[in-house]
């Protein structure tokens, strides 16, 4: 990480690596089950709607869970029993997916699981924060991308030994290990982080400078003292309607599996899919976060969202199989420039005391977005056939580029 003064509490910037620990684990678990779930709806008489329902459904739990997670992040002091409740839950659903007989089933199944990651979600994001210097939380973020997207190289390749000598639903058993190791690891690993109280604000005051000057860097405007937008500056609700745009042509990662499936690459190998999507993703989350410590946030990010583009383009032409094994890389690297820069930008633009209620609301509202997105993916493929809804997808991500890399020229900072 880029070198800055250490937090206050040295105990606390270890849950860096403990949260990073405990999303390795918990991703291999889930990502063991993910990728070989399409091909598992097919054989129980699921289709891209059924599919595009399912996936709708669980993005909708997700987003109003983690509305609600924010805002007891900023409520409550000791949080660490949301983030360890949330990894039990939903390792302890999981292999349930082995006794399903019905896509409806899978559904409820998915239900539970999203909404116990809602719950976690933005509690995680607002600890992991708080537990290192502000010049560091890009790298933070980065960091914890790369051990979370590097568990989800172990799954799929976990996945694909189990299918070569078991069957789909020896897989969703598999994944109880990795998945009970993700909960212990929460439990004695993680450490309670010291919430921003009011009487020592201004304590805080060079952190706060230095989210400014990030606000600066990026080339956003901030706001003060709006009673319709407390505590929240107006660069945050861009940047928010920006990803809301973007994440309206984001549908489930399902679909993409499903296309490649569609164009004659075996289920058998849909693991395949997701090992190179993850080994770029794992190889370049760190990097990116450390780079968003040091550059514009919002350009990184748009970056991402071009890359984005060409990858759907590419899945919807669909030129060969060769440049779908391809985008599939390319699109570890959209993830890479966006998932960790995101939050890191979500996390340097609001004050502390405000911190989960921002990653409550950015959150909900790109989860909304992505739940109507798989819905009309979903409805689109059926009635309009698979390219139409990826040749759409990859035009709205050009335009929230676009508007990412807009100038915008920042008000006086006043404290």
């Amino acid at each position: 990480m880029p070198k800055a003064s250490t937090p206050a509490d040295p105990k606390a910037s270890r849950n860096v690596y403990a949260f990073g620990a405990t999303s390795f684990f918990n991703d291999t678990a889930s990502e063991m089950a993910y990728w070989v779930l399409p091909a598992f709806l097919a054989s129980l008489g699921a289709g891209p709607a059924q599919i595009g329902l399912i996936e709708g459904i669980a993005e909708s739990v997700v987003s109003f869970a983690k509305l609600f997670s924010g805002y007891l992040a900023d409520r409550l002091a000791r949080r660490k029993p949301i983030v360890v409740g949330g990894y039990f839950v939903a390792n302890a659903v999981k292999p349930l997916l082995a006794l399903a007989t019905s896509w409806g089933q899978v559904l409820v199944i998915r239900f539970a699981d999203r909404l116990s990651k809602g719950l976690r979600g933005a509690t995680r994001d607002v600890m992991l924060a708080e537990s290192v210097d502000p010049a560091q939380v890009g790298s933070a973020f980065g960091l914890l991308q790369a051990m979370d997207s590097a568990g989800a190289i172990a799954g799929p390749l976990l996945a694909l030994w189990i299918l070569a000598h078991y069957s789909m639903r020896g897989v969703f058993w598999a994944a109880v290990v990795p998945g009970f190791l993700s909960i212990a690891v929460a439990a004695i690993t993680i450490r309670e982080t010291k919430k921003t109280a009011p009487a020592k604000l201004a304590s805080t005051a060079a952190a706060d400078r230095l989210d400014r000057s990030a606000l600066v860097r990026d080339g956003v405007s901030i706001s003060k003292g709006n009673p319709w937008r407390p505590g929240l500056p107006a660069s945050f609700y861009y940047v928010l309607f920006v990803a809301a745009l973007f994440s309206l042509g984001n549908s489930s990662d399902m679909f993409l599996v499903l296309r490649a499936q569609n164009l004659g690459i075996p289920a058998a190998h849909a693991p395949l899919l997701g090992l190179v999507f993850n080994l770029t993703y794992t190889l370049l989350s760190w990097p990116a976060g450390r780079l968003s410590d040091r550059f514009s946030r919002r350009r990184l990010a748009a970056a991402g969202y071009f890359v984005f583009a060409v990858v759907y383009f590419v899945f919807a032409a669909a030129p060969s199989l060769t440049a779908i094994w391809v985008s599939m890389a390319g699109y570890g690297l959209f993830y890479a420039l966006t998932s960790p820069v995101l939050r890191a930008l979500v996390a340097s633009t609001v004050p502390a005391e405000v911190r989960g209620r921002a990653f409550g609301i950015f959150f909900f509202v790109t989860s909304v977005a992505t739940l109507l997105a798989s819905i009309l993916t979903g409805q689109l493929w059926q009635h309009c056939g698979p390219r139409f809804p990826f040749y759409a997808s990859a035009g709205l991500a050009l335009v929230a580029a676009l508007l990412l890399l807009i100038p915008h020229k920042p008000a006086p900072l006043s404290s």
